[in-house]
């Protein structure tokens, strides 16, 4: 990526109660502001906890020109918690290396992080995407954006075909 291009992304919030109104939006606009330190131009969403409308908000912001993707919510192991079967499937292969990073950074200070199944992969397409599916804690967000920030430079310049460096 050159100097002068700005990486896009959509925060998308997966919750019931904060698209209802029921509850404020704290981890998105956390991740909003998370980014913004890495010179990240963000959108955010919020769906409810449902696959269809996880889906579309991705395709969404894939049309609006996002190069990542990343959702907060939905990854536990709930009944209402559907973001992985929502996004999984739109993945054409993961990069699994980021989410254990992120469970074991959320491990250090959570033992419950490690029933988090956040996911991180492609779509592929023109251009293609990468999505990060992260938990719906402050500080989950925050373990997903220590480790995805300083790397989505890189990510992006690979996806538009970067050597190796």
């Amino acid at each position: 990526m050159g100097a002068d291009q700005t990486i896009r992304a959509t925060v998308i919030t997966v919750s019931d109660e904060i698209h209802s109104g029921m509850d404020g939006n704290r981890a998105g606009l956390l991740a909003v502001e998370l980014l913004g330190r890495h010179d990240i131009h963000t959108d955010l969403v919020v769906v409810p906890d449902d696959v269809g409308a996880i889906r579309m908000a991705v395709e969404a912001a894939r049309a609006a020109g996002s190069r990542l993707v990343m959702t907060s919510g939905g990854t536990g192991i709930g009944p209402a918690d559907v973001t992985i079967e929502a996004v999984a499937p739109l993945l054409a292969y993961q990069l699994p290396g980021i989410a254990e990073e992120i469970r074991r950074r959320g491990a250090a200070t959570v033992a419950s992080a490690l029933v988090s199944r956040e996911i991180a992969g492609v779509i592929l397409g023109a251009p293609s995407v990468f999505v990060l599916a992260a938990p719906g804690s402050r500080g989950g967000v925050r373990d997903a954006i220590d480790v995805v920030g300083p790397l989505l430079a890189h990510i992006v310049a690979q996806l538009d075909g970067a050597g190796h460096h």
